[in-house]
């Protein structure tokens, strides 16, 4: 089969097209014949080496998220059958079976659930990292509620836009935030009640403007880095705080000061662990009924890649261009 293998860490260049033999079928898994993939920034991350922990060995095959069709069934599965059209984040990681650029990819059953039927290949694809990562968030770690006020930074970023819809699905009042008009605008067609231009009004303007000065219940940061400081200014006393890039220092100074809980979500340590594979699945399926019941819909980047692009995917991810996922549909 024809695969998109890496050899070392480096630039989108590293990409190498290779035919290489297809997947041996194992217990507990099915064979995916690959319709479509998605970047995500963990992936340029493990492409250029920035976190060796979780990269696959070499040669690798990368990506997580994946949408296909079953083509063959291992021992002992039950939740599928040849034929079915499925979704997950399933690979690319270490430990994994091989990720999704290549035409087939072997997949724990436990990573995988049914493709929403309303949605094509190329949308399903965009879903799995992002979907999971807002659920586990939200309401796994947040523990959000129906009629908590909540502010999501980075409205229309691969996880913020999910975050929205889900946020809204369930009842709370719904803040977020955004650098442009444009990216207010499709805020607001999500879900969002009040979109805010963090360029244009500082944390203690829309703080006083929408919540009296109390702040918000929940924050949702996706954004990490200098804007988990805001987060904290942002959150009310005894609020919570809700990070998914924490990779650098704070002063927990206001954190101590208004009694705020912080959880941070690392979607690819289920992966890493087999054992909690099946969380990933479950929450899969209950996405599954969110978007067919017509309450949540990716956002996808207007320019679709193929497999054969998959270098000019990942520059186009890291240009910081993108709006909504990147997608590449597999045409070989």
């Amino acid at each position: 089969m024809k695969a998109q293998i890496i050899r070392s860490f480096g630039e989108p260049s590293v990409f190498q097209l290779e035919d290489i033999s297809k997947p041996v079928l194992k217990p507990g898994h099915v064979l995916v014949e690959v319709k479509a993939s998605s970047v995500n920034p963990i992936d340029t991350k493990v492409r250029a080496g920035a976190v060796p922990a979780v990269a696959p060995e070499f040669p690798a095959i990368l990506h997580g998220d994946v949408a296909g069709i079953v083509c063959a069934v291992g021992e002992g599965v039950t939740k599928f059958t040849i034929g079915d059209e499925v979704y997950g984040c399933a690979g690319g990681f270490k430990g994994t079976s091989g990720g999704a650029l290549a035409a087939f990819m072997l997949a724990d059953v436990d990573l995988l659930a049914h493709k929403p039927k309303n949605l094509t290949m190329v949308e399903a694809a965009a879903l799995p990292l992002v979907s999971i990562t807002a659920w586990e968030a939200l309401f796994n770690r947040a523990r959000l509620i129906a009629g908590q006020n909540i502010l999501i930074h980075g409205a229309t970023g691969g996880v913020g836009h999910i975050a929205i819809q889900l946020a809204k699905w369930i009842g709370a009042n719904v803040y977020t935030t955004a650098s442009s008009e444009k990216k207010l605008e499709i805020a607001r067609r999500l879900g969002a009640d009040v979109a805010i231009n963090y360029r244009e009004e500082s944390v203690q303007d829309y703080v006083q403007k929408h919540t009296a000065g109390k702040g918000f219940d929940v924050v949702f940061d996706t954004v990490g880095g200098e804007n988990l400081d805001r987060s904290f200014e942002a959150a009310a006393v005894h609020g919570t705080v809700a990070a998914i890039a924490a990779r650098s220092t704070h002063d927990l100074s206001p954190v101590h000061a208004k009694g705020l809980s912080l959880h941070v979500t690392f979607m690819i340590l289920k992966i890493l662990n087999p054992d909690l594979h099946k969380d990933y699945g479950e929450i899969l399926q209950r996405i599954t009924h969110v978007v067919e019941e017509g309450k949540l819909r990716p956002l996808v980047d207007s320019t679709i890649f193929t497999f054969d692009e998959v270098a000019e995917a990942h520059q186009y991810l890291e240009s910081g261009k993108a709006l909504g996922k990147v997608v590449l549909k597999n045409e070989w």
